[in-house]
């Protein structure tokens, strides 16, 4: 059991801020995210020692966040975002901080016009960086069908947002 709760422990670091990231794009709000992350992860503890290693662990890992978020989704109460209060940042940093922010609401805007499905596809592929394999372990769709869907929302993305914020979106996707 010690040696279980150990590799979990290795597994658990890796794989933190990525099942963070992977419910904040749902929730929108740290304070959720965080809970659910929390729910994620004890989940997967208490079911551990049932791991089949014929599966990956991130699949396994990823799959258990879906279902946690939908699951939320499910029993949720609306819920005030504070996170849409602004912050107080420092002055030095005032233009660059507000430019970032203006970016970063431009593809969370962006990404709220999209189905949940595809929008949990474009964060699934880009962000977390899946292979379409993956994706359909996770979601239970087909491979092939999401290679389609996923190259027609990027077809619609590149006409109706710049490429420069697809770019920013990917590389300072830490923000989001």
């Amino acid at each position: 059991m010690a040696g279980d709760s150990e590799a979990f422990g290795v597994l658990y670091d890796m794989y933190i801020e990525r099942i963070y990231r992977f419910v904040y794009f749902r929730t929108h709000h740290k304070q959720t995210a965080e809970d659910l992350t929390s729910i994620v992860f004890t989940k997967a503890f208490s079911k551990f020692g049932s791991f089949d290693t014929r599966v990956s662990f991130s699949t396994w890992i990823f799959s258990i966040a879906r279902n946690t978020c939908i699951d939320f989704y499910r029993t949720a109460k609306p819920v005030a975002d504070l996170e849409t209060a602004p912050d107080v940042a420092e002055p030095s940093n005032l233009a660059r901080d507000y430019e970032l922010r203006e970016k970063v609401q431009q593809v969370k805007a962006y990404l709220e016009t999209l189905a949940p499905d595809q929008r949990e596809l474009v964060i699934m592929r880009l962000w977390e960086g899946f292979s379409y394999d993956e994706i359909a372990r996770i979601t239970g769709k087909k491979s092939a069908n999401l290679r389609v869907t996923f190259s027609r929302i990027i077809a619609r993305m590149q006409k109706e947002i710049t490429f420069a914020l697809i770019l920013f979106a990917i590389i300072f996707k830490k923000y989001l």
